[in-house]
């Protein structure tokens, strides 16, 4: 890795099998700028026999690592820890320019990979077997805990360090090799560049692999592969069930932890504190150009607060700040791609169609979109009921408690969700009735903490990452018992 700030000379090689070279394919991925266009790298993308000796060298790799003392596993993860500390802008760098981030998100997305970093040093140490008493006279039983083997990990575009570090770094601290598919919008941040940073900090090569190459080329061999006992998958709701079946119909079954698509609920009851909850709506809608699985999909107020909030949303909206995402100023960058943007505007036009009130359009300049916010949403259009994935929102007016509680349930899925009040036990209580993986009383619905269960109910995944929940997802159960005694059968 290059000590200065210019982008790396050989980040178009991936490791493969322990060794940085051009994938075998013949396919060429160009990885350009959202924002200006720039071409950031060129990338000949892996074939289905590159997936192959990845996996292959993984499995070589993976029980001499396991046998590694926790202390050692642990120490990497400090030193890739140190490497994050040290490169801090140039990872910030390569994130606001190949994702389109602006500043702010991309340094959140600095600290979350760095707090899942330091937070998994701590795994190898925490892991724990059990000791069960037995009916049986004689008999030991014990239950051993240990790591799965080789873990496959499919990252996004929106997130591309932080949902690649959650699974990676948990699984090489538990004692797991790696092979890692980013998205073809960010195969950089997604994959190559954590590669360098592990291997900064000493990773053993061949320990993680980056295979750069399409969904269609390589998705279906990635995940079928008969070597890795876990795919992870970050992403959207079809690709996960497809995921999820390839993983499980084939000849060889896996584990599988998905975190899929979103429709979080934003719930303002009548005696929310009003500037607060108009804050946090502001920041879970528009942060990263809403493109995020937790932000907000639905603003639903009660009928008495609806009128105020709707005004004051709206002028605190107007005033976002959109162009380029270096600027500290800058709220609302670029969105990841043209066909990103083609769906936000049939959505667009969709919810002028059905009667949604346009309360506020912002401008479309090339990939640049400004907010577009949308009153008296009704729970049937496609705005309320499908995940959004961009600066466009609309409120929906509840009659009462009830009839919030019931539209903010009224949804396929079930990841993360907000609700705002004076009174936090009634919070509380409403919040345990939402049917989702997270709910935050009085905050936005974009809350990610490294030693707190993220994860989804519905269609909104399996499984949950993050502190002893990791520990539980790249760690497998071992059942071994020790006869001490003759054991006397009966026949």
């Amino acid at each position: 890795m290059s000590d200065s700030n210019a982008p790396y000379a050989d980040i178009h090689l991936q490791p493969i099998a322990g060794e940085w070279r051009h994938g075998s394919g013949t396919e060429r991925l160009c990885n350009v700028d959202p924002y200006d266009g720039d071409l950031l790298v060129e990338i000949l993308q892996a074939s289905r026999d590159d997936v192959d000796s990845a996996y292959s060298r993984a499995a070589e790799a993976q029980p001499d690592w396991a046998e590694r003392a926790p202390a050692e596993r642990a120490e990497l993860l400090h030193r890739v820890v140190a490497v994050f500390d040290k490169r801090r802008e140039e990872i910030i760098d390569w994130i606001i320019r190949e994702s389109g981030s602006t500043r702010l998100k991309a340094s959140l997305e600095w600290s979350a990979a760095r707090a899942i970093t330091l937070e998994s040093a701590s795994f190898p140490g925490r892991v724990q077997g059990r000791i069960l008493d037995s009916d049986i006279p004689g008999k030991e039983s014990r239950v051993y805990r240990g790591p799965i083997g080789v873990v496959g990990v499919i990252s996004p575009w929106n997130f591309p360090l932080h949902l690649t570090q959650r699974s990676l770094a948990p699984a090489l601290a538990l004692g797991n090799a790696v092979v890692v598919k980013p998205s073809s919008d960010t195969p950089v941040c997604g994959g190559l560049l954590l590669a360098r940073i592990f291997e900064e900090a000493g990773l053993p090569a061949g320990l993680l692999s980056v295979v750069v190459g399409s969904g269609g080329e390589i998705g279906d061999a990635f995940v079928e592969h008969g070597i890795p006992g876990l795919v992870t998958f970050t992403g959207s709701t079809s690709v996960g069930r497809r995921i999820g079946a390839l993983a499980n119909g084939g000849a060889h079954l896996k584990h599988v932890a998905l975190e899929l698509g979103g429709n979080s609920p934003f719930v303002v009851l009548a005696d929310a504190d009003l500037e607060q909850a108009v804050n946090a709506a502001v920041f879970g809608k528009f942060l990263h150009q809403g493109q995020i699985c937790m932000a907000i999909n639905r603003i639903i107020i009660e009928a008495p607060l609806y009128e105020a909030f709707a005004q004051r949303f709206v002028e605190r909206v107007r005033q976002l700040k959109v162009g380029d995402p270096h600027l500290v100023e800058t709220a609302i960058g670029p969105i990841a791609n043209p066909r990103q943007l083609e769906g936000l505007l049939d959505k667009i036009a969709r919810a002028r169609r059905e009667g949604a009130k346009p309360l506020y359009e912002g401008g479309v300049r090339g990939l640049m979109m400004a907010p577009h916010v949308y009153g008296e949403v009704k729970p049937e259009m496609e705005i309320a009921r499908d995940e959004i994935f961009g600066p466009l929102v609309g409120l929906l007016r509840a009659q009462d408690e009830e009839h919030a509680l019931a539209l903010a349930n009224a949804s396929e899925y079930g990841l993360s969700s907000a609700v705002f009040t004076r009174d936090l036990e009634r919070g509380v209580r409403f919040a345990r009735r939402i049917r989702a993986g997270m709910t935050h009383v009085n905050d936005s619905p974009i809350n990610d903490e490294a030693n707190a269960p993220f994860g989804g109910e519905k269609n909104s995944g399996l499984g949950r990452f993050n502190g002893q929940w990791a520990i539980d997802e790249f760690t497998r159960d071992q059942w071994i018992t020790v006869q001490h005694e003759a054991r006397r059968y009966p026949f």
